[in-house]
């Protein structure tokens, strides 16, 4: 993609397609952060085997996710069950550093990427694929984590095509305008791995908001799951740690957006619930490029780039970061 603005004028498919998928009903008390047995308790799995050639049948699975959640599972997606654990592994030394360490590679807001205390029990560490070579822990600090996380981005990359591909056919778009819209070999790519780190007893939001199209979550095994917020009403959804190497994938606002509100979007950043021990997350987020023009054609007809949807919720949220780790010391 040329650094030049991608911007398109579509029509909404106006039909439903049928739609076949492989649901899960939990059932628990009413209390915040557990299940209730209703609609909202049926998890769309996105399933990836044999993608080109069950394209049709997983464009179906997330315009049913889309449409009615905003987040969905996705299995067999192609990562390694290992890599998954190498990153995390990168993950638990870096944020086991001493924070004299940490700070040499401080949160940039602009460059979307660097270590940041969220609170005196939780951190965040941030990493794009473009303009960061000071803001990456030398080998010397962290060994091995660049290659590590430089690796696993890239896979994470490559499974977001294939749902960027079904997302653009499912809303009429060339199938791949959503690919050059996210393009990571340019130098305005905004696709970020964020890593999240709480002590015991701790809740924990990631840093930024969800201005992307998707973002693929990864929790370690055994621990609780994320809660996610994704209606109008503000109830909390707590869903259940992913089991079988899947991996929980949310919807951002940029696809809400693009999609003219057809698509729902997680309303606020998943959240880690406060549990035994020390919790890690990690997030692999889909964020258009800066150039890429955020478009629909029925209700945002105003265009706007990424870019500038991004920096301004970057600098909100990081303001609140602030007032937040204010308000407790």
């Amino acid at each position: 993609m040329s650094a030049e603005a991608v911007s398109i004028n579509h029509s909404i498919l106006s039909s439903t397609p049928s739609i076949t998928t492989t649901t899960t009903t939990t059932s628990t008390t009413a209390n915040v952060g557990t299940f209730q047995e209703n609609k909202h308790d049926k998890i769309v799995r996105v399933d990836l085997a044999d993608y080109d050639n069950r394209r049709d049948e997983i464009v179906d699975q997330l315009l049913r996710a889309a449409k009615n959640d905003g987040f969905f599972y996705v299995v067999n997606h192609g990562i390694p069950r290992e890599d998954i654990r190498a990153m995390f592994g990168a993950s638990v030394d870096f944020f086991a550093l001493p924070d004299q360490v940490k700070e040499k590679y401080p949160m940039d807001v602009a460059r979307n990427a660097g270590w940041q205390q969220i609170r005196p029990a939780a951190e965040s560490a941030q990493f794009s694929h473009y303009g960061i070579d000071d803001l990456w822990p030398t080998n010397e600090d962290c060994p091995g984590f660049r290659p590590v996380t430089e690796s696993f981005m890239h896979q994470c990359h490559e499974l977001t095509e294939k749902l960027l591909v079904c997302l653009a056919i499912g809303l009429g778009f060339p199938c791949d305008f959503f690919t050059r819209c996210h393009d990571i070999s340019q130098p305005d790519t905004l696709n970020t791995l964020r890593c999240l780190h709480t002590r015991t007893g701790e809740n924990a939001c990631w840093s930024a908001n969800d201005v992307d199209t998707l973002t693929l979550l990864f929790q370690r095994p055994g621990e609780p799951g994320l809660q996610l917020i994704c209606d109008e009403h503000n109830d909390p959804l707590c869903l259940p740690p992913p089991s079988n190497n899947e991996i929980v994938c949310s919807l951002g606002d940029l696809i809400m957006r693009w999609s003219d509100d057809l698509f729902k979007s997680v309303r606020t950043p998943p959240k880690l619930d406060a549990g035994q021990g020390p919790r890690y997350a990690i997030a692999y987020s889909s964020q258009a490029n800066k150039s890429a023009i955020v478009q629909g054609r029925h209700l945002y007809t105003d265009p706007i780039t990424a870019g500038e949807l991004f920096l301004k919720a970057m600098e909100r949220n990081f303001k609140a970061s602030k007032r937040q780790q204010a308000a407790v010391v």
